[in-house]
């Protein structure tokens, strides 16, 4: 795809390396660059009540096309979570209830608000839901009006459906509709809000395109899409998760410190490329940064997850995590961040208490098997100092001046146990 653009938009993506593919770029370009608003949206199902960071990227695409003069609209899936996209799963997904699903739209909001302006304005994000028009399909009228514009060979041939079948996995007629209800999805968004423009990662192309050959044969709409690549780390792992988990975007559900330390755990491959596709940072500044060499990467590092993190939690919360990283690293202290868990106080006092359960019940580990053998393998640490006995018990000894008990997990995982 080219890289020379007009528009601000398409320029800002092209060099922070947000593009892979689009549908009729030179028409694209010419349409954000007009002095008009152009509308454009991103689909979110709702299958968790709260995003990760493997969602981020299409976030800031969001984020930039707002920053740049134009709409960002936020479809919630209300409707088409009831299906579940087949794109890149091996299985159907569960299916959820209404509730489940309301719960988990309700917690995907605040995510939102972090990154979006939302009001009424001509540049204000608008958050809508595909349920006020999916829920209330009369199913043959559909398939009359809007079946047949799709062939079923050309679907087949779409990555979303061809890999599940050339791995020999089952694919339901209720996830083949998939595609057919998000063109549909586009569709609609082009009637009700004006919107021209579908972005998503470019394991939606196929839908994406879908999308744009329906309204354009339907309603004789010019509509554009444009995707983004695919983000594996340097390792190969999958952006987002961690060995500990997926990194949530709400608080509620990982803390900001936790957040901060994600970023700051970054490879050193990957700096330059997160900074520009994570933060806000110039371009200039990222060029620096990516420049430096041994020992001074880890100061990028830092200044990628005080960013990343004030963009998510706030400058304070980004602050706060990085004065506990410095206690807790530098110092060999306890910064006031840190993650705590609450422990049976009886257990501690009485001296009851395994060290195992408290590396489970901290979240350092994810089972006794698992601490077991980090404490064997001589990861474990209880107040900086090693422990190399499985068996070994945490008593009211161990309490620190300040009422904790610091377990630490290799060099950069710590908790603090309290007694309840």
């Amino acid at each position: 795809m080219s890289t020379s653009f007009r528009s601000e938009f398409l320029t800002t993506l092209s060099a922070r390396g947000f593009l892979q593919d689009a549908t009729h770029p030179e028409e694209l370009d010419a349409a954000l660059s007009d002095t008009a608003p152009i509308a454009a949206y991103i689909g979110f199902d709702a299958t968790a009540d709260s995003l990760h960071a493997g969602s981020l990227l299409p976030i800031m695409m969001l984020r930039w096309l707002q920053k740049t003069g134009h709409k960002p609209i936020v479809l919630m899936g209300g409707g088409t979570t009831k299906i579940g996209d087949p794109s890149g799963k091996d299985a159907a997904r569960q299916l959820l209830t209404d509730a489940d699903i309301q719960r988990n739209m309700d917690g995907i909001k605040q995510v939102f608000k972090k990154y979006l302006s939302f009001g009424e304005g001509p540049t204000d994000a608008l958050m809508v839901n595909n349920a006020d028009w999916l829920d209330d399909l009369n199913y043959i009228s559909f398939l009359r009006d809007y079946g047949r514009h799709f062939s079923v060979n050309r679907m087949l041939s779409f990555d979303s459906v061809r890999l599940r079948l050339d791995r020999e996995q089952p694919l339901s007629f209720l996830e083949f509709n998939y595609m057919i209800l998000q063109a549909y999805d586009f569709l609609e968004l082009n009637r009700r809000l004006g919107v021209r423009l579908q972005m998503g990662g470019s394991d939606q192309w196929g839908n994406i395109v879908n999308g744009v050959e329906l309204g354009r044969r339907v309603d004789q709409a010019e509509l554009f899409g444009l995707t983004a690549p695919l983000l594996t780390t340097a390792s190969g792992a999958k952006m987002g998760k961690s060995a500990e988990g997926a990194i949530w975007l709400n608080s509620d559900k990982l803390s900001p410190y936790a957040y901060w330390q994600y970023w700051r755990n970054t490879e050193d491959a990957d700096v330059g490329r997160f900074l520009k596709l994570f933060t806000e940072l110039p371009l200039a500044e990222i060029a620096r940064l990516e420049a430096l060499e041994g020992a001074e990467i880890n100061e990028a590092k830092k200044i990628l997850a005080h960013e990343a993190t004030a963009l998510c939690h706030g400058e304070q919360a980004a602050l706060d995590a990085a004065e506990t990283a410095r206690r807790t690293f530098e110092e060999g202290g306890v910064g006031e961040n840190l993650p705590r868990v609450a422990v049976d106080r009886t257990a501690l006092e009485a001296g009851t208490l395994g060290l195992l359960q408290a590396l489970v019940e901290a979240d350092l580990c994810k089972s006794n098997g698992d601490a077991r053998r980090q404490v064997q393998g001589g990861a474990v640490r209880v107040n900086d100092e090693k422990v190399g006995d499985p068996a070994r018990m945490l008593g009211a000894g161990d309490l620190r001046p300040d009422g904790g008990i610091k377990l630490s997990l290799g060099k950069k995982r710590h908790a603090l146990v309290e007694p309840n």
